[in-house]
């Protein structure tokens, strides 16, 4: 059955329903409803941030992209009256698409919108994040919100969710405003927030990692690398500018001789920042993937299982890294 919020005044010892809309105090979705969202994102979810408002995907722009304090991207879309069964897969159109966005590309957005850098925005709102231990949108969750919702939606979500673990969830809004001019909007969640949580976080690690060199030969893995590092991506061009020469001029360098390689070139603020851009860097090198990087650059774990540390270029490749950097600074 769909979901339906009621809210009653009391007055005089006595409940008198209060049934109002949005429209009949014109209030507008664009002017309100989005201004409420985006000053405070506690109105539809717990430990969620908004990073990017009507962000353009290969379907269209979605309402509000955030992250919550798991990581997870959250596609959010809004409809100003009852939710349709269609925003379903309007929702999980925008998810495909931003499942496949990098870290670079998020913090891109985050910057552009919100003129903070992702890592600013995430440590002033999550006290308790480590970041340099904190993965991005390696699961996505859904949220739809709206101001009532079609039986047939509020039943795909339940299956959806129990089913298939998938996060996905709608929160219905009432809007209410009370005899003395007082407004009042409420929320409900199709299914319980914490439940939603867990079935994002308990997929969150799923990505596949390894430590595991490649084993390409040079010409395949000059190929491998090339390409790599001519991407327009933040880590690869961190990694092109910064670490590999680094390490080229350098048998090995800890983290915080590269955090302070990171501040040297300008390429970092400060150290804390370029705590994280390693964080980045190291989360490319973990990639099951990515073991062309891994067959080039050797690290250990001196300090703790998780972090990355002792960074160096194997020997035998040293010399295919030079001819790489070269070859890319020459076309630029």
């Amino acid at each position: 059955m769909a979901t339906e919020i009621k809210t009653w005044e009391i007055i005089d010892g006595m409940l008198v329903s209060i049934d109002t809309t949005l429209s009949e105090h014109n209030k507008r979705e664009k002017d309100d409803l989005e201004k409420w969202i985006r000053t405070n994102p506690e109105i539809i979810g717990d430990n969620i941030i908004i990073i990017g408002e009507q962000v353009l995907t290969k379907s269209g722009p979605l309402d509000f992209l955030a992250i919550d304090n798991n990581g997870n991207t959250v596609i959010i879309e809004l409809k100003r009256d009852r939710l349709p069964r269609e925003v379903i897969a309007q929702a999980m159109d925008y998810a495909s698409d931003v499942a496949n966005w990098s870290i670079e590309k998020i913090s891109e957005i985050c910057s552009k919108q919100t003129n903070k850098s992702l890592e600013d925005i995430l440590t002033e709102t999550f006290e308790e994040i480590d970041i340099e231990d904190f993965t991005i949108n390696i699961t996505q969750r859904i949220l739809l919100v709206g101001f009532g919702i079609e039986e047939s939606l509020n039943r795909m979500i339940e299956w959806l969710s129990n089913k298939f673990d998938i996060s996905i969830n709608a929160v219905i809004l009432q809007y209410s405003r009370t005899s003395s001019g007082n407004e009042i909007l409420s929320r409900t969640a199709i299914i319980p927030e914490k439940i939603d949580q867990e079935k994002a976080t308990k997929r969150k690690f799923n990505i596949p990692m390894s430590d595991a060199p490649g084993e390409y030969d040079e010409d395949k893995l000059k190929e491998l690398l090339k390409k790599y590092l001519s991407q327009d991506l933040y880590s690869a061009k961190r990694l092109r500018n910064v670490v590999l020469p680094a390490l080229l001029r350098n048998n090995v360098m800890t983290r915080e001789e590269l955090k302070k390689e990171f501040v040297k070139n300008n390429e970092a603020d400060n150290e804390s920042q370029a705590g994280y851009f390693l964080s980045l860097i190291s989360g490319q090198l973990g990639h099951e993937w990515k073991d062309y990087l891994r067959q080039i650059i050797a690290y250990e774990y001196p300090n703790y299982e998780w972090e990355k540390d002792n960074f160096s270029i194997r020997p035998e490749y040293k010399k295919l890294v030079r001819e790489v950097l070269e070859e890319l600074s020459e076309n630029n």
